[in-house]
């Protein structure tokens, strides 16, 4: 167990972050999913959208640095030839 005071703060800190983190990547890849989801009803309309959402929730967590940036750009590029394939 940390014993002095800023050990104590940075373990509250950390769990903190660590819960922020977490629920960043969970909606992450909610979003993802609904992408993928339209995609296999070949929903075109649905997918477009849901796409946009999930650019918008991988640059959120680029910018939170929560994921990096390749990794960012490596999903979306996999997400859109899966919605420009329909």
């Amino acid at each position: 167990m940390a014993h002095s005071k800023s050990a104590k703060k940075r373990v509250l800190v950390a769990e903190r972050n660590r819960e922020r983190n977490q629920a960043v990547k969970s909606r992450v890849k909610t979003m993802l999913k609904r992408v993928l989801v339209a995609v296999e009803t070949k929903e075109v309309e649905a997918a477009n959208a849901a796409l946009s959402v999930a650019y918008k929730e991988l640059d959120k967590a680029v910018s939170k640095g929560i994921m990096k940036k390749n990794t960012a750009s490596r999903r979306k590029a996999r997400l859109a030839a899966k919605v420009n394939a329909l």
